[in-house]
């Protein structure tokens, strides 16, 4: 079993894992200066502002304040625990964690979403196994009458469920598996009246393990051998496994789709199957439902353009209307991949090959062209249809290119016969009355002052720790006037490993920070500025920390000043001496400073 992962584990993965290197697998980055750009996948924009700084191995997006290491990366974007990122990264680097026996509350910690994987997993195995076994000839057979090779079965880990009602309860059963865990995963159907346990939901069909896009089984497809329905039968949604936030075989397309810089979207296992089988690689399918938004997204770490095949009937022709609404809203660019009636992708490329199916996506025409040619001027009466005519000018608003709207907007003008100003009247006041961006908001709120000087001292504290010590011994915390920030240097100096000059996890402390306008901030410089040289970072502290003090002092002279001011008043001789004294005092200790420093403002 999987026990606490040890802090120098944790640490060695964090050394290890290069953070460009993970979040290229999600976000397509392009090197701009000292820094790598790429389209933020936790908010939708236009333009990139999603910075990986690669020497300081964190990131921030400067559009929704979205910021950490690669550690919190992979939990964000992977919907991971600490734990289970931690041991992704682990795995894709190397570092080999110790497996510990857990005691009864450690097992009882461990998270339902742990443990179904891990089940996925032993299930996956199952089917793969019994698809070689005398019971899977069959099976076999279907495999290769539809031209899918070896290769194709063992990238998929394409398996089989052989008939029976008990075969994978029965293997549960033996090795201990709560088969409760086993129906929530939906492995397992349980219907009142039957034998404790249930019966296995897969029975008869081939199997198509569906992974995330970390390689993780969190589904399955199953596909009938033989006669009768469903003929396809998928896994119920479950705490790890939602339909429409999944794409069917992207952790196996998508290094080729970053590669081609296009994604060719389809519909089902085969569909995917047949185009790799053929050596056609950049493809994903959806998994029996329409297009989400949340698959839009998914596809959008890797590419902005997608290729969508489509069946030229009247559900065909809807999907395409949603699939071209959520590429545009998303700002990704979509074109149309129509086959002859009668052939999805699967048919197509095993009857006319490869070349002839790359032609058609080459040949593939936008999606806003094929709308306006086939929507809209294929309807004459659409001039009087006005509920239409909105959907149109909805769709249009969509575009967020102005210059590439405009052109639209011209077409679709000159098909309908409509004034082009009162078109683009119509899908101004749509802009106009739309909801502002949520990354605006986040920008207002993280413009709010904060002393750039304590900001600068903490980051100092965080890219140059061994300074730490002298804020101990010089007290420069009660200096600081920004309790957040005072806070964030508090627990720099509780966490300092005097034997190792740093640090652990300073990234992780920015992220806890409750005050957004701080952690925020914090994230943002480390980003932003170059490394300070450590030939001239004694200086650069010394100066900040002067100028720290400084500023403290002279704030302890205004407060003074009116203290004295109201004693005189009230005739408080008594208290006008202290007030004095204090004050002669504190100029001495600034004196002191001054001199001791050897800097002028």
């Amino acid at each position: 079993m999987k026990g606490p992962i040890p802090q120098d584990k944790i640490e060695e993965v964090k050394n290890r894992a290069d953070i460009v290197s993970v979040i290229s697998e999600y976000v397509t980055l392009k090197k701009a200066g000292k820094n790598f750009l790429g389209l933020c996948p936790f908010h939708k924009e236009k333009t990139a502002s999603f910075t990986v700084n690669s020497d300081k191995q964190i990131f921030y997006c400067f559009g929704c304040g979205e910021g950490g290491n690669v550690i919190s990366f992979m939990m964000k974007a992977a919907n991971l625990t600490f734990p289970e990122a931690v041991r992704a990264l682990a795995e894709k680097t190397g570092v080999v964690i110790p497996r510990r026996e857990m005691n009864r509350e450690q097992k009882a910690a461990l998270t339902k979403m742990e443990q179904i994987r891990k089940l996925n997993e032993k299930a996956a195995a199952f089917f793969v196994r019994d698809l070689f076994l005398e019971t899977g000839s069959g099976a076999r057979s279907y495999l290769r009458d539809r031209g899918i090779g070896d290769e194709a079965v063992r990238v998929f880990r394409i398996g089989y469920a052989p008939e029976g009602w008990r075969h994978l309860r029965d293997l549960l059963e033996r090795e201990k598996i709560p088969l409760g865990l086993a129906e929530q995963a939906g492995l397992i159907v349980q219907k009142t009246g039957d034998a404790p346990g249930g019966y296995d939901r897969f029975r008869q069909r081939l199997i198509f393990p569906i992974e995330d896009a970390g390689g993780q089984v969190i589904a399955f497809g199953g596909r009938l051998i033989g006669s009768g329905e469903p003929k396809y039968l998928n896994s119920p949604e479950s705490p790890l496994y939602v339909k429409g936030r999944n794409l069917y075989g992207l952790s196996k397309t998508k290094e080729e789709i970053r590669r081609s810089g296009c994604a060719i979207l389809v519909e089902g296992y085969f569909d995917l199957i047949s185009l790799w089988n053929a050596g056609i690689k950049n493809v994903v399918a959806t998994l029996g439902t329409a297009l989400t938004r949340e698959q839009v997204r998914l596809i959008r770490r890797y590419t902005l353009q997608v290729v969508a095949s489509f069946d030229p009937d009247e559900a065909g022709r809807k999907a395409l209307v949603r699939c071209l609404e959520l590429l545009l809203s998303e700002n990704v660019e979509g074109k149309v991949l129509m086959l002859p009636e009668g052939y999805d992708p699967d048919d197509y490329v095993r009857t006319f090959g490869k070349e002839s199916f790359l032609d058609r996506v080459n040949d593939a025409l936008p999606m806003v062209d094929y709308y306006i040619d086939h929507f809209i001027g294929g309807n004459q009466s659409l001039q009087k249809d006005r509920d239409t005519l909105t959907a149109a000018i909805a769709l249009l608003s969509r575009i967020e290119d102005a210059l590439q709207r405009n052109l639209f907007v011209k077409r679709i003008s000159e098909t309908l016969g409509v004034d082009q100003d009162l078109l683009k009247r119509e899908i101004n006041l749509m802009l106009a009355t739309g909801m502002k961006p949520a990354g605006e908001a986040i920008r207002g709120q993280n413009e709010r002052k904060i002393d750039p000087v304590e900001l600068f001292l903490v980051q100092l504290l965080i890219e140059h720790p061994e300074k730490i010590p002298r804020m101990v011994t010089e007290n420069v915390m009660d200096y600081m006037e920004d309790p957040d920030l005072k806070t964030m240097g508090r627990m720099l100096v509780e966490r300092y490993d005097i034997k190792e000059f740093s640090v652990p996890d300073a990234t992780a402390l920015i992220e806890g920070l409750e005050n957004e306008r701080i952690r925020t901030q914090l994230l943002r410089s480390l980003v932003e500025s170059p490394p300070l040289d450590h030939s001239v970072a004694d200086r650069v502290f010394d100066d900040t920390v002067h100028k720290v003090k400084r500023k403290w002092y002279r704030q302890q002279h205004g407060i003074i000043r009116r203290k004295l001011v109201a004693a005189q008043r009230s005739g408080d001789q008594t208290l006008c001496h202290s007030l004095i004294l204090e004050k002669d005092k504190l100029l001495r200790e600034e004196r002191a400073l001054q001199s001791g420093q050897g800097l002028n403002e």
